[in-house]
């Protein structure tokens, strides 16, 4: 089928992945073309830079003359015009995930990183392994590592190290974007339940998880962590090789002497001691499954360390974006309980007697949702203060499934916490530049934009 692919047309361009895919068939030597509803930098410029045409806004003229292959984003629905002509007229369409596996992953060697949380940190921690030992790794990341100018790069060597999504693949396939990577060696940190406008539950995500696992080949490697109960009976399979990881004595490869300082953290395996440059057990979690696989993949203790040694970390994970009037503003991907309570607790280990103010905005399907109301408050727990903006697309859900932001301010205030529900960005940078003191510390908790709240905080912390 994709022999003969000489026009590629991305529909939904600008996103991260889509944007290098195209520049990665541009390279292949394919007319591509892309659109978006978005057109923006920094994508716009990186996309005009490989001189790839971009149009703004979706249209049936954009696939005239039709392409060989249209490749639909994730966020497309039916109603998308381009969507609907290739419907029209039978055109040759597939997906991301499909695209890669087909002109990108098969014939080489696929790690996939895959997990509730830290599926990132590990799969840019991993990449650069790789890459600062000379491997020179086709990778695609779903952050932008600070070691590396993008997140994801197509080259000619064997490696190709992926962050394996659970989340669906297009509105055409609601398998997990996962199932389609051809992994060889597969590593899955962890599993919570997650996504709730497409999983019912808990067992659902155990499901497709279940599926990834059957993929992986005889001669390969499934690596999971053993201490974690909801993955536990996913690992009992006969079908490939497991190794089991974790901090627990019942497991293959398990990190001893654990030691979390404020700024980086330490362990040993029966072989080795490793340093990271990262705060929080999660992250000594997220090295010993890089450690695990590189070994594997026949890398030593030294090389492992070596780029552990160098590792810079990634945005938007615990980021400072600046001090201002004595305040530091920290940007954190965190959106679901389980990722702000780490985060807390790795900054409270680094900012042990300082105040810590956290600002929420529930904009996941998940978090917007009343599945975590309990837990969203208990992840809380290592803040002094806490700032929740109001619930994002409330009105779209039915009365008895929305987050209740009431019960959650009730619930913090019954904890100690000054909490406050508050409008919009500019109340909430309004309430900030009245509390925050110099000393203080203001960690923002988004999947999204947020307004650009962090840039309007400094400059209002900065004012007084």
């Amino acid at each position: 089928m994709y022999s003969a692919i000489r026009s590629v047309h991305l529909v939904g361009v600008c996103g991260t992945a889509m944007a290098s895919t195209a520049a990665a068939l541009k390279e292949k030597g394919l007319t591509v073309t892309g659109s978006d509803q978005n057109v923006y930098p920094p994508m716009s410029t990186f996309l005009a830079e490989r001189q790839i045409e971009v149009m703004n806004g979706y249209s049936e003229r954009n696939l005239t003359p039709k392409p060989d292959l249209v490749v639909i984003g994730n966020v497309i629905s039916r109603g998308n015009p381009e969507a609907e002509f290739c419907l029209d007229h039978k055109l040759r369409y597939c997906s991301l995930p499909d695209l890669l596996r087909e002109f990108f992953i098969r014939g080489k060697r696929a790690i996939v990183v895959a997990g509730t949380h830290g599926k990132t940190t590990a799969t840019a921690l991993l990449t650069w392994v790789f890459e600062h030992n000379g491997l020179n790794p086709s990778y695609l990341i779903g952050g932008l590592p600070n070691n590396l100018s993008q997140g994801a790069r197509f080259t000619e060597s064997e490696w190709f190290i992926i962050e394996g999504d659970e989340y669906d693949t297009a509105f055409f396939d609601k398998r997990s974007k996962f199932i389609h990577y051809l992994p060889e060696v597969a590593i899955i940190n962890n599993l919570e339940f997650d996504h709730a406008d497409i999983f019912p539950d808990l067992a659902a995500i155990q499901q497709t998880f279940s599926h990834f696992i059957r993929l992986v080949p005889r001669n390969g490697l499934l690596l999971g962590n053993g201490d974690d109960p909801n993955l536990a009976p996913l690992l009992d399979v006969n079908f490939c090789p497991v190794k089991r990881f974790g901090l627990g004595e019942n497991n293959a490869v398990r990190a001893t002497n654990v030691r979390l300082g404020p700024t980086a953290s330490e362990f040993e395996i029966p072989s080795a001691k490793f340093h990271l440059n990262l705060a929080g057990e999660f992250n000594v979690r997220n090295a010993l499954a890089v450690v695990a696989a590189a070994k594997h993949c026949g890398l030593s203790n030294k090389q492992i360390q070596s780029a552990f040694d160098t590792f810079k970390g990634i945005k938007r994970r615990m980021e400072v974006r600046g001090i201002a009037g004595g305040v530091a503003v920290i940007d954190d991907f965190g959106h679901h309980p389980t990722a702000i309570r780490e985060t807390l607790r790795a900054l409270r280990l680094k900012y042990a007697h300082d105040k810590i103010w956290a600002i929420f905005e529930p904009r996941s399907n998940t978090t917007r949702r009343n599945v975590f109301q309990l837990e969203l408050a208990e992840s809380f727990a290592q803040a002094d203060g806490v700032v929740v903006s109001q619930v994002a697309r409330l009105e779209l859900l039915k009365p008895e499934e929305r987050l209740d932001p009431e019960m959650l301010m009730a619930d913090l205030k019954a904890a100690g916490k000054d909490a406050a529900y508050l409008p919009d960005v500019d109340s909430i940078v309004s309430h900030m530049g009245t509390k925050a003191q110099p000393g203080d510390l203001v960690v923002v908790f988004s999947n999204g934009g947020f307004g650009g709240i962090h840039g309007k905080l400094l400059e209002r912390l900065g004012r007084r």
